[in-house]
């Protein structure tokens, strides 16, 4: 097989967030809005995957299996379970998350803040509450005296999805789970920059970190006669958030597939038979796309991690072949000068997809009802190239060699 290196010191691994993994996260705005959408065939996170206690147990599998980084976020509910009362257990917990992962040798890649909120916060308003970003600041304060030594903090993971209704992830629950053509609402987004701006500082004076934010990138290519709609949708949608990571220390681009934009917007995915178990277009190719276009907008100085990738399919081997075309295509750019540090796979398990259980991400799955963990072939295939530290050229569309 021909394969092309990658960047000594290359970070590969995978990503998880919290309330789709740990269970029982009874205390933020997702967790009731699972109860209360339930007849609108909306499932519950429950016990989700039990990960709260078993962090070790996935860490493991991620390390043995060639690994050397893990993504997860901090449960804000948990931390700060009413305003300004800050829970030591719950900090405790998630230094004991960071310490397990340096005892496996895998380096934390920390997220603040991945979708949910406290009641309180939710009660307030949201982000559009007032003193919405003061209460971050505060959050991220304290979430940061645990962080000292961790190299890799994200404040807050896809502003622009976050931003495409109040709330964002409402209508996700809501029976329209991936909005195809809405774009952000820019009174919240507004709110998420001055949110991200407060917490970047804190998380510099309190960290030894490099700090920046994830944008939902989305490989946008505009059909013929539509260039001009095509940059006002991308700017609303993504690269008005790319901007803001102009200042910051790495952008983490997360990417699943491309959509073309023609003169009324974003052009919904036509059913497909390869269409993924969401119900988007199987373009591998995206990963490209999105990695170059971010270092169009955010310039050379920033660096680009890849916080997210990955397919929802329950042909593992799919996954492998979506895969391997993305990180043929990222290697090409790293090869044409961009600087990218490392690639996280979505997701390391089979977890809660946001009111849904069947989309299957993971590298691993897992039986919910005793929690016992089984590999996929998809993850020690991606050990293995870690391992190498290089992937299959792509020769062809569709094929790599």
């Amino acid at each position: 097989m021909t394969e092309q290196a990658f960047p000594d010191g290359f970070l590969w691994g995978a990503a998880t967030a919290a309330h789709q993994v740990e269970g029982n996260n009874l205390n933020n705005d997702w967790w009731r809005l699972e109860q209360l959408a339930a007849d609108y065939g909306v499932e519950a996170s429950g016990d989700a995957l039990d990960s709260y206690h078993r962090f070790r147990e996935d860490m493991r599998l991620l390390a043995d299996a060639g690994l050397t980084a893990y993504r997860f976020s901090l449960e804000w509910s948990r931390i700060e379970p009413l305003p300004g009362k800050y829970s030591r257990a719950e900090l405790a917990h998630y230094r004991r998350m960071i310490d397990t992962a340096r005892e496996l040798g895998v380096e934390p890649i920390v997220t603040l803040h991945h979708f949910t909120h406290p009641l309180w916060f939710d009660d307030r308003g949201g982000w559009l509450g007032a003193g919405a970003v003061d209460a971050f600041a505060a959050y991220v304060e304290q979430a940061c005296s645990i962080l000292a030594d961790v190299s890799w903090v994200i404040t807050i993971n896809e502003p622009n999805v976050l931003a495409i209704t109040h709330g964002g992830q409402r209508q996700v629950a809501l029976g329209n789970p991936y909005p195809q053509n809405a774009l952000p609402d820019q009174e919240i987004g507004d709110v998420l920059i001055a949110a991200h701006r407060a917490a970047v500082p804190i998380a510099r004076r309190l960290t030894g970190a490099r700090v920046g934010w994830t944008v939902a990138n989305q490989a946008l290519t505009p059909t013929v006669g539509a260039e001009e709609k095509h940059a006002e949708v991308q700017y609303l949608i993504e690269d008005k958030y790319l901007d803001v990571s102009r200042d910051d220390d790495f952008v983490g681009v997360q990417s699943y597939t491309s959509q073309p934009v023609d003169a009324n917007g974003i052009v919904p995915h036509p059913t497909a038979e390869d269409n993924t178990l969401v119900g988007w277009a199987y373009r591998p190719d995206a990963l490209g796309i999105a990695v170059r276009h971010t270092r169009e907008v955010v310039g050379p100085d920033v660096l680009i991690l890849v916080t997210e990738n990955g397919i929802a399919t329950s042909d593992d081997e799919r996954r492998i072949a979506y895969t391997s075309i993305a990180l043929a295509d990222l290697q090409a750019a790293i090869a044409d000068g961009i600087d990218v540090r490392g690639y996280l796979h979505w997701s390391l398990l089979d977890n809660f997809e946001w009111g849904h259980w069947e989309p299957t991400f993971g590298l691993i799955a897992v039986d919910r009802e005793n929690f016992e963990r089984r590999a996929k072939p998809s993850l020690q295939w991606l050990g293995d190239i870690a391992r190498s530290n290089s992937a299959p050229v792509r020769i062809s569309d569709g094929v790599s060699a």
